[in-house]
């Protein structure tokens, strides 16, 4: 590796693994732009977390602005921190004043809206590359799923505020509507797509389902190099369980 980062990406939003990733991707950019001279362009991506009530986001954006580190975050803001709507997790308008408040140039910008969150990457970039400085963006959006498989998004969110989103702000088919007003997509090329789409991952599901499953020990490896005792002990405690309850395990998973 003979080039350093003209500038590193790191993006966070509202999960279980983020909140430090901001703090942890700045201290990578600024030690490449310690060791190497030129440049290339990286970018990290992490899942949602609260990250705004842990002292991570704020030490990252602090030592990023002091140390002038050509870093974009990039916040996706979709107004809950898994069932906590933002205005109960912190107070301010958003996020993006998070990052003027530590000397860090901010914009915010329609989540849904692809070419305008393009737009603003290319420029948030530009600005950090040119000027060697850290940028914030805000990406409003929303989620219309549900947080997890466990999660029941019904409980905190109505049903009309859902319904708004998914029919009149989705990002897919505000961007489609563009292609088409350009004349570059149709609903011939949609519904064609469409059914390719289809074939292809049904015939992926045909050609997994014969397979057997991971086996259960995979829960516990490829984390640590040795497996440390507390996970010994979860391991241990799970197939005990599962001896005793097999009926309601699937039988293709290796024990």
């Amino acid at each position: 590796m003979d080039q350093k980062p003209l500038c590193s990406a790191t993006y966070f939003g509202d999960g279980a693994t983020s909140e430090v990733c901001p703090t942890l991707f700045f201290y990578l950019v600024y030690s490449l732009e310690l060791l190497f001279t030129d440049l290339s362009s990286w970018r990290a991506e992490v899942d949602e977390a609260p990250v705004f009530w842990q002292g991570d986001f704020h030490g990252a954006m602090n030592f990023a602005a002091v140390l002038e580190a050509p870093v974009l975050f990039i916040c996706r803001n979709n107004g809950y921190a898994i069932s906590t709507p933002a205005h109960e997790q912190f107070k301010g308008d958003g996020v993006v004043c998070k990052g003027q408040a530590y000397g860090v140039r901010s914009f915010r910008v329609d989540g849904n809206d692809a070419l305008a969150v393009y737009a603003t990457v290319k420029a948030a970039r530009k600005m950090a590359v040119e000027e060697s400085r850290p940028i914030l963006i805000e990406a409003l959006t929303y989620r219309v799923g549900h947080h997890s498989t466990s999660d029941d998004s019904g409980k905190y969110r109505k049903g009309d505020e859902m319904h708004h989103w998914k029919t009149m702000r989705d990002p897919v088919v505000r961007l489609r509507r563009w292609l088409e007003g350009e004349g570059w997509w149709d609903s011939d090329a949609d519904q064609q797509l469409r059914a390719e789409t289809r074939n292809e991952v049904i015939a992926a599901m045909q050609r997994a389902g014969p397979r057997m499953k991971q086996p259960l020990a995979n829960l516990f490896t490829d984390v640590y190099d040795t497996i440390p005792s507390h996970l010994r002990q979860q391991e241990k405690e799970l197939r005990s369980t599962v001896a005793r309850h097999r009926q309601d395990y699937p039988f293709d998973v290796p024990l």
